[in-house]
């Protein structure tokens, strides 16, 4: 059982290649030979028809839960279908254990439609704090790493995510309206103001690794799980981003957050998209 954050890092130095070989393992198994092969009963709906899973999802997920708890005895794995499945199995992040946070195809509607924009993530945390990650865009090869403290990498480069372009429009990735309340909906009509360009997100890892890489300036998004933010929240804060809540705190894996929030590619980024989310800054 690891017992505190330097017991952590050496089994982040010992074992992070074997995160890296069990995702892509998982990938390569169960998702990428589906991939644009999908049969019909191996597609369904969960909470409607903008939210899918597939044997795919099922397939990589158990794969990953045995090898990650595996290499990390004492430790708990919350992943999205087992918490479809369970809700209950979600506590776990309001535990002592260390928590493999899992979300096997990030960007499940693509994935079924044939696009190439998903993922796979995993994140480390303790104590709601995401201490390493890992996002893998299978059909891309491309493999993004964060460990807290030591900076974020994809493919083994350094990611440095920088400050916007002045004078250019802020490009704002935001939630699906079938993801958001009456409320979040007047939020985010904050974003139509005069120097920003919102959008609609597609898979929230690569949104996150977008700005990571200082393609896209920042996120809003209106809901909380775990799997789709604890690994991007690390990439973004280790290539020097920021994110926040409505109520200027940083974003919680735990919940209870005020939403929607943002992440971005720097704080004073993360500040004005806030504030026009929040409605205390300047609209058009």
């Amino acid at each position: 059982m690891i017992d505190d954050k330097e017991t952590i890092d050496e089994f982040l130095a010992r074992h992070s290649a074997d995160v890296e070989e069990a995702v892509r393992k998982a990938a390569a198994t169960e998702i990428m030979p589906r991939f644009r092969q999908l049969a019909t009963h191996e597609v369904d709906q969960k909470s409607g028809p903008h939210d899918l899973v597939t044997d795919a999802d099922r397939n990589a997920e158990r794969y990953l839960t045995e090898v990650l708890a595996a290499l990390l005895p004492g430790s708990v794995v919350v992943g999205e279908e087992a918490v479809h499945a369970n809700p209950v199995t979600y506590e776990a992040l309001h535990g002592d254990a260390p928590v493999w946070i899992v979300d096997p195809v990030d960007g499940t509607r693509q994935f079924v439609h044939g696009d190439d924009g998903f993922c796979t993530l995993v994140a480390l945390a303790r104590h709601g704090v995401v201490l390493a990650s890992w996002t893998y865009a299978a059909a891309r090869d491309r493999l993004a790493t964060a460990v807290r403290g030591a900076g974020a990498f994809l493919d083994g480069e350094r990611l440095f995510a920088g400050p916007p372009a002045p004078g250019r429009d802020l490009t704002v990735a935001t939630s699906h309206p079938d993801f958001t309340t009456d409320e979040q909906k007047h939020a985010l009509l904050g974003l139509r103001t005069a120097g920003v360009a919102p959008r609609p997100c597609g898979s929230a890892g690569l949104e996150y690794l977008a700005v990571a890489r200082g393609e896209l300036d920042a996120t809003a998004f209106s809901w909380e799980a775990a799997w789709d933010h604890a690994a991007g929240i690390l990439l973004v804060e280790e290539a020097g981003g920021a994110h926040l809540t409505l109520t200027g705190e940083p974003f919680r894996i735990t919940g209870g957050n005020s939403l929607p929030f943002t992440a971005a590619r720097d704080a004073a980024t993360a500040r004005r998209v806030t504030a026009l989310l929040s409605g205390t800054g300047a609209r058009s």
